[in-house]
């Protein structure tokens, strides 16, 4: 039987998580090659639109990174993606799939540790859920068209 590996998709901020995620590779701290990291200006920027694209094109489970709380550099807007992240959830709920495979995390540039854990403490949440039931169903489909 095959090991299960899961796809990730973290959308990070500029400022904050996605120098974090820098220096975690700097200070050559490991996480997870399969933590596949989307830079974006401002974490208010990733749309619940991209969330839900990044399931339906494969990933197991989706995490925007922000900065911390009272910290972004555009006021708000990580209060904004924290609350777009939850109405998703609450989506991702009602259509079956457990909203615990999208999360919203907050960091400052200088924690590259933290990055480190963070991607670590995602991927071991989704093996334990195993592949996303879009995936699944996907792989099924494809199964009976061969």
């Amino acid at each position: 039987m095959e090991t299960f590996e899961p796809v990730i998709v973290a959308f990070c901020c500029h400022y904050c998580a996605y120098t974090a995620a820098d220096m975690a590779g700097s200070q050559r701290i490991a996480y997870p090659s399969n933590v596949k990291i989307i830079r974006v200006p401002c974490s208010c920027k990733v749309d619940a639109l991209h969330l839900v694209k990044a399931f339906e094109k494969g990933a197991d489970g989706v995490y925007v990174a922000g900065c911390l709380k009272g910290d972004c550099h555009f006021k708000k807007g990580n209060d904004q993606a924290a609350n777009r992240v939850k109405y998703v959830q609450k989506y991702l709920d009602e259509l079956g799939i457990d909203p615990e495979r999208l999360a919203m995390y907050r960091m400052s540039a200088g924690m590259g540790n933290q990055f480190a854990e963070t991607a670590k403490e995602m991927t071991e949440k989704i093996r334990e859920l195993g592949p996303s039931p879009i995936n699944v169903a996907t792989a099924q489909l494809k199964g009976q068209a061969a």
